[in-house]
């Protein structure tokens, strides 16, 4: 019975240390929520709160709706794409926070009458894209590990290099960035990315990346037969810090777990700011930088998502207070997983040519708009 009661003691120790920062930062940050509430001008007006309105949005006064249907069936497509092309996850979330759900145009209001709750939904609106990424991610990485579409080693470093980054940009930008700058740097990162990805596309582009068309080809051949994928999937040739080899479908790839670990750092930087998962820089990293095919990528670039994401959220929750609404990401998580399951399943029977077509497109479009809107005011929809 000692050792019984020890054990479940430990459990119990163990469970209070993990969840007591989050109870703690949460209340400090619902205390600094109602302050800016406070502070925010009353009435029925844009960029004022009325104290009779029914509570919405993070519990504000007469907050956005949000139709949890809506956020589950768009959390399902947010899943799908992310599990296909391992990029778009978190931008697609956070299209889904800021234009679908309406919370972007809501933070707007308070942008001159309370610059506080600006920030601090802005701030919830990136902690809420990570959730539902963090999630898609690690069924994701389950799913394409048991396909051997995963190099474990690869995403490992890049996901510790992640680490160092989000802790660096949580206590420099928590609580301190304005929806409409967020909204402009957001778009102008993917749509750099986007158009990166157009010269991966050009011959020029494609000139280096022999290995990775070979080994898609040998692949989308194997689908096409119907054979088994796993007997030519990923396998560790070499390993070392320096230099590390692995092979998929008869090519041989290389990269050094170091230069793995500044990529890392430098994408999730900047990743942890847009409060998105990093795909969408993972990717071109790994198609260019390392000359990995996309049937590759999508697995990778997911492990190394979900451990950056575990630490950002632990972060941003448990060491500065930024609260999520609840039910909102309970309908997303739902709808995460199912899309998550269904796109490692689906995106095999897609020619690697179109998996970066479907990225490039939404980067370009995604990325023009949300730069626009969020520099110059400019909606192009």
């Amino acid at each position: 019975m000692n050792k019984v009661a020890a054990k479940w003691g430990l459990i119990l120790l163990a469970l209070v240390m993990v969840t007591l920062p989050f109870i703690l930062a949460e209340h400090a940050y619902a205390d600094a929520l109602a302050d800016a509430i406070a502070a925010a001008p009353q009435g029925t007006e844009k960029g004022q709160i009325d104290p009779k309105a029914a509570p919405g949005f993070l519990g504000i006064p007469g907050g956005p709706d949000i139709s949890l249907i809506v956020g589950f069936l768009w959390a399902i497509w947010v899943g799908w794409i992310f599990s296909t092309v391992g990029a778009f996850g978190g931008i697609m979330a956070g299209v889904g926070h800021m234009t679908i759900y309406g919370l972007g145009a809501y933070a707007k209001t308070f942008k001159n009458t309370a610059p506080d709750l600006n920030k601090f939904i802005t701030d919830s609106i990136r902690v809420s894209n990570q959730w539902l990424v963090g999630l898609s991610a690690l069924v994701s990485s389950i799913n394409y590990g048991r396909q051997k579409r995963l190099v474990a080693a690869l995403g490992f470093f890049l996901g510790i290099g992640a680490l160092f980054a989000t802790l660096l940009i949580v206590f420099t930008t928590a609580g301190k960035i304005k929806f409409s700058q967020y909204q402009g740097w957001f778009g102008l990162c993917v749509f750099v990315i986007g158009g990166f990805m157009i010269y991966e596309m050009s011959p020029k582009g494609q000139a280096s990346k022999k290995a990775a068309q070979d080994a898609a080809k040998a692949f989308e051949a194997t689908i096409k037969e119907k054979k088994d994928i796993t007997t030519q999937g990923i396998k560790t040739v070499k390993w070392s810090l320096t230099k590390t080899q692995f092979s998929f479908f008869g090519q041989t790839f290389t990269f050094s777990p170091i230069w793995a670990f500044v990529g890392g750092f430098g994408i999730s930087a900047i990743a942890s700011f847009l409060g998105v998962g990093g795909g969408f820089l993972y990717v071109p990293f790994l198609t260019s930088v390392v000359g990995l095919p996309m049937f590759v990528v999508a697995g990778t670039s997911a492990l190394s998502v979900l451990i950056g994401m575990i630490f950002a959220i632990f972060n941003f929750m448990a060491l500065k207070g930024v609260q999520v609404y609840w039910p909102m990401i309970g309908a997303e998580l739902v709808g995460i997983f199912i899309g998550s399951m269904i796109g490692p399943r689906t995106g095999k029977y897609i020619p690697n040519k179109v998996l970066k077509g479907i990225f490039i497109v939404l980067a370009i479009f995604i990325g023009l708009r949300y730069t626009l809107r969020g520099f110059f005011g400019i909606d192009i929809i």
